[in-house]
């Protein structure tokens, strides 16, 4: 208690309230090792485990109702092969994803591993190849067609930071106003790539959204929350306390804890699918 009473108490004297409204955006989340991804030495190991956590981000987006009949994908780079990612096959409900179903596929658009069905969905290639090329440090990305996220596209404007939720995206998301229709052309895949930039999020106007970041975990936080304050002080402030990489790990791991217990019977701390409880 005294450490955290003088953690506070400095955080008071030396934090600007000017910059700050509502505090030290520090403080959101705790600085521990435990809230953070596990870090693994043995690659096929981490495939293992990314693979699963894929399969239950998955199950959450088929729960959440994210699929619209076979539109939609999740991508997670291969830790072993960085150049290739793995990916829902065509044509399978979100809801019924197992480890097993994910496919890989490889930078020239060949399915190289997977499942019965090794279908691939050539928009999920033309948008997922060149985001992964793009953005090294992007080791997951999510474009679905959820309901409420194909209404707000279609009003063709980005987020106003109307909510603490919206200001996870302060400056931090993009909007991508040409539609040309189905992406089945890699120059189109370029273009949304382009458009996404350094941000974490991109609105596809007349379409869907698509998220991306270092997690899976992330990702699916950041496609998951709707559309703070109302200034931009306090936009900002919200942002560096809940809209870095970090954060929205943590924030996904609720959803996770969840899936496990609900599509697979599982239970480990904190839903990291380390240590099983």
């Amino acid at each position: 208690m005294a450490t955290i009473t003088a953690t506070i108490q400095h955080v008071s004297v030396t934090g600007s309230k000017s910059d700050h409204p509502s505090g030290d955006p520090s403080l959101a989340f705790p600085d521990d090792d435990q809230t953070l991804p596990p870090v693994f030495t043995d690659k096929f190991a981490e495939r293992k485990h990314l693979k699963h956590r894929l399969a239950l981000a998955f199950r959450i987006f088929g729960k959440h109702g994210f699929g619209e009949g076979v539109a939609g994908h999740v991508t997670l780079r291969d830790p072993v092969d960085p150049h290739a990612f793995w990916v829902n096959p065509f044509g399978l409900d979100f809801s019924l994803i197992t480890d097993d179903d994910l496919i890989l596929v490889n930078s020239e658009g060949k399915v190289i591993d997977g499942g019965r069905n090794r279908l691939l969905n050539y928009a999920a290639f033309a948008i997922h190849s060149e985001i992964h090329e793009a953005r090294p440090d992007v080791h997951c990305a999510a474009h679905s067609h959820s309901l409420w996220g194909r209404a707000f596209c279609a009003t063709g404007r980005e987020l106003q930071m109307l909510s603490q939720d919206a200001c996870v995206f302060y400056k931090d998301h993009a909007l991508y106003r040409t539609f040309a229709g189905v992406v089945l052309d890699s120059d189109e895949g370029k273009h949304i790539a382009q458009a996404l930039g350094n941000k974490k999020a991109l609105i596809l106007a007349n379409h869907g959204l698509l998220t991306a970041g270092n997690t899976i975990e992330e990702v699916v936080a950041w496609d998951g929350l709707p559309a703070c304050g109302d200034s931009t002080a306090e936009a900002q402030s919200t942002w560096e306390a809940l809209g870095h990489s970090k954060a929205g790990y943590f924030m996904g791991l609720p959803q996770f804890q969840r899936a496990e217990r609900d599509e697979f019977g599982e239970r480990t701390y904190l839903g990291k699918g380390i240590e099983a409880l």
